[in-house]
């Protein structure tokens, strides 16, 4: 027997992420205290404890170098989605936008950026 799908079934089926349970990006925001900046990340991911959790969010230059990195210490099971925020970061001087990237503990870093305009 042939299954066969109609368009809007496969509409639903190609919306979904391809590899599930990977760290989503909620929002991020940049706010400058003096000559650095603080980063508030807001996560979304599936932890299901320590074999599977958001591990941590990382800014990126558009050229890739890494300008500050957010440990994440424990799993977030309850508390979804969650905020946190690294301060102190140095932006090199005419950095007009950054990237967020965040990874878990089983897909490593996920392939969506976030993308910051910096004033």
């Amino acid at each position: 027997m042939i299954k066969t799908f109609s368009v809007f079934s496969l509409a639903v089926l190609m919306s979904f992420p391809v590899s599930a349970g990977e760290v989503s990006i909620v929002d991020a925001t940049a706010q400058k205290h003096g000559s650095k900046w603080r980063f508030s990340v807001t996560l979304k991911h599936n932890d299901s404890g320590w074999d599977h959790y958001a591990d941590q969010w990382r800014i990126l230059s558009p050229q890739g170098e890494v300008l500050g990195v957010r440990v994440l210490h424990h799993p977030h099971v309850n508390e979804q989605p969650f905020t946190r925020s690294l301060s102190g970061v140095e932006l090199p001087q005419g950095t007009k936008q950054v990237y967020i990237e965040a990874r878990d503990s089983v897909h490593g870093w996920s392939p969506s950026r976030y993308n910051i305009v910096i004033p």
